[in-house]
């Protein structure tokens, strides 16, 4: 697999209509195509795959497999790449999709979250507040997390508003939510929530082991594509 893989990503073309007689986990990595414009760019185009049938359906069947048994309501995917992963998670499991998008693009009542992306950018992403309800357990969905800081801030997003990521065993978590004093009539105020070991949680094609990947990996049931043999190579961009 390691070698297939460096020798398909020089390669300016796909065989769509080619299938390995074995398909390792991993595999389609091969289908990615490489950066030829620079350093402006992610290193690799994973999008390519999505062009192959069999690639696309293998992909999504080893994401979503360390979840098979786990309780899931509702798949999440991030701006942009990460809604076609997501769609088609949630389509696999005969669940609903919601879109986590970068700020300005929904007209109706949002909570917003702002983040650096992999290239340093300051961004501000944002999700709409009535798909969420206190308790739903959500499988967060994007192509890569390579600084961590994308998928930690749709992380922010859907727990502000109730949602479960991934459990955080042994660590009580405080929630603001809306409910009434009678005593001092104040509508905010903080409920000490226990411990949620709920087994939903995060998946992308690659988690790089950078500081940020390493944070979401040690605190949520992670799920991803690349092989131990090869994830030095994806941690180096090579």
């Amino acid at each position: 697999l390691h070698a297939q893989c460096l020798q398909r990503l020089q390669s300016p073309r796909m065989d769509l209509c080619h299938i390995p007689a074995t398909r390792e986990k991993g595999w389609y990595l091969a289908l990615m195509a490489p950066n030829v414009k620079g350093p402006n760019y992610a290193w690799l185009d994973p999008s390519r795959l999505y062009c192959h049938p069999q690639g696309l359906q293998d992909c999504v069947a080893d994401l979503l497999q360390p979840f098979q048994g786990d309780a899931i309501d509702m798949v999440a995917g991030i701006d942009a790449m990460g809604f076609i992963l997501g769609a088609a998670a949630a389509a696999t499991l005969q669940k609903g999709f919601l879109a986590i998008r970068k700020a300005g693009h929904l007209c109706v009542q949002t909570v917003a979250q702002p983040y650096t992306d992999y290239s340093g950018r300051e961004k501000v992403m944002e999700v709409r507040t009535d798909a969420i309800s206190p308790g739903l357990r959500i499988l967060l969905v994007d192509q890569w997390v390579e600084t961590g800081g994308t998928m930690r801030a749709a992380i922010e997003l859907v727990e502000r508003l109730g949602g479960v990521v991934a459990g955080r065993r042994g660590h009580p978590r405080v929630h603001p939510r809306v409910q009434r004093d009678h005593h001092s009539h104040r509508l905010w105020w903080p409920v000490l929530s226990p411990p949620v070991c709920v087994p939903t949680g995060v998946a992308a094609i690659c988690m790089e082991n950078s500081e940020g990947g390493k944070w979401i990996q040690e605190r949520y049931k992670c799920s991803h594509c690349v092989p131990p043999c090869l994830q030095p190579r994806f941690d180096q961009h090579q």
